[in-house]
């Protein structure tokens, strides 16, 4: 297959990666531990069970460099997997750029994201354990969206609290999760101990990831039959996500070509990993020459902005304590319309990796983000969801780039998701009625005061 008359380069369902790939195994130096928020000694096994199931305990600390996908997981996977990779014609003639640029199409799941990768396997692995219900947090809803489907395969329940700001802005995700079969809730809610703090101290609370992970986690350490799922930052989760760059590889090998710049958004980092942990493996050894780039929201930019050091992962403080680069956990984001990029901090493991120097990231404000999305829109014919969006917006900053340099560079991002039930975002573009939020410093030195005191 020759790359010049390509559009979208498909596999066959028996080419489907029949393993998840582990970076941890090929990098430099192993990411500093989690640890317990007591002790402050490295968490262990009984520290996570309340939560998690054995099974992905071991996938959350394995220094095994690949991961068997069990059958019944990939017997899920094959309604939507392998997922196309296209080429972006009509946007690189519309930027009259000479690179060429390539997306990883991930809206074709059921839930219309790449959350479906990682709620699969966990749904499943909750089920053989023996657990009833999930509890889960959500921000834009792609991820409640994604586990209410997942424990519907499994015959597990499913609660969902979702982010009071995403949940007033898209009414239909709620709607859709309850058609799979999932409970919702807004978060903050008087459900629980942690969501009555918060409304107590400011009844009008638009809510953060952080506020909504507390609840999941109150009520599932509470009920025996009940276990937490979480969608993004564990290293479980990015190690299921990695069926996407797998993928990718293959594909860029059918047409005899490698990217020079791969480019993914990021919230936690799940959708980012997922896309480049298989090509940073093949940096690592040797085998390419590759820039790998991550775009994150102006107004949450744990990344560019954030410091690195150990957090807790909710704003409650019931999580163990992780390194990672944070805004400190009681960060509440202004209610940008990304809301799965509205987190404190960002994946340990991709901040382990941003620490050793493997890879960059830049901070964009949602109208920029809204207008590659709009452009993306009217020439390739796909509506991305708003969290995507940075990733095309930097996408596009490169291709121009190129449209000066004259370099013919091969640009990869991954799409994560559509944007069918965000266009009230888009109407707020459209209609000129967005507002860009930038951090100021005011904010990050309140937002990091209260940082746990960690010994070096």
């Amino acid at each position: 297959m020759s790359e010049q008359n390509v559009t979208k380069v498909l596999l066959d369902e028996s080419e489907m990666p029949r393993r998840w790939y582990n970076i941890v195994a090929d990098l430099p130096s192993a990411p500093p531990p989690v640890l317990h928020p007591g002790t402050l000694e490295p968490v262990g096994p009984d520290d996570l069970a309340p939560l998690f199931p054995m099974a992905l305990i071991e996938q959350e600390v394995t220094s095994q460099r690949y991961v068997d996908i069990p059958e019944d997981v990939l017997d899920v996977y094959r309604l939507w997997r392998p997922s196309p990779l296209y080429r972006a014609r009509r946007l690189e003639k519309a930027l009259g750029t000479p690179a060429r640029i390539y997306y990883k199409y991930e809206g074709v799941s059921p839930a219309g994201s790449h959350k479906p990768n990682t709620a699969v396997p966990q749904a499943y692995y909750n089920a053989v354990a023996g657990i009833r219900r999930l509890t889960t947090e959500t921000g834009a809803g792609q991820w409640g969206t994604a586990l209410s489907f997942a424990a519907g395969q499994f015959g597990l329940d499913c609660e969902v609290w979702q982010v009071r700001a995403s949940y007033d802005q898209k009414p239909y995700r709620k709607i859709m999760i309850e058609t799979f079969g999932g409970v919702i809730h807004p978060s903050p809610s008087r459900l629980t101990a942690a969501g009555r703090a918060v409304l107590e101290k400011n009844p009008d609370s638009p809510g953060s990831l952080g506020i909504a992970i507390s609840e999941a986690v109150e009520v599932a350490a509470q009920n025996a039959d009940t276990n937490y799922a979480l969608g993004s930052v564990l290293n479980h989760v990015l190690l299921h996500q990695t069926v996407i760059g797998e993928e990718a590889l293959l594909q860029f090998a059918k047409i005899g070509v490698t990217p020079d710049v791969i480019v993914g958004c990021t919230g936690g980092g799940s959708n980012f990993g997922g896309l480049v942990f298989p090509f940073l493996r093949e940096k690592l050894a040797g085998n390419v020459d590759v820039t790998i780039r991550a775009a994150e929201p102006a107004s949450c930019p744990s990344l560019t902005r954030g410091v690195y050091a150990y957090d807790f992962g909710d704003t409650a403080g019931m999580t163990p304590l992780m390194k990672m680069h944070t805004l400190g956990h009681d960060f509440i984001p202004d209610p940008i319309h990304a809301g799965g990029l509205r987190y404190h901090g960002m994946s340990p493991l991709i901040s382990h990796i941003y620490e050793l120097g493997l890879m960059e990231a830049v901070a964009i404000p949602q109208s920029a983000c809204f207008a590659a999305g709009v452009r993306f829109a009217r020439t390739e014919g796909i509506v991305p969801a708003p969290e995507p969006t940075h990733a095309l917006a930097a996408c596009i900053d490169e291709a121009l780039r190129c449209k000066e340099t004259g370099e013919p560079k091969v640009i990869l991002t991954a799409l994560c998701g559509h944007g069918h039930l965000d266009l009230a975002a888009y109407g707020a573009y459209l209609s000129g009625e967005m507002t860009d939020h930038a951090l100021t410093d005011e904010q990050f030195s309140a937002a990091i005061a209260d940082l746990p005191s960690v010994p070096a």
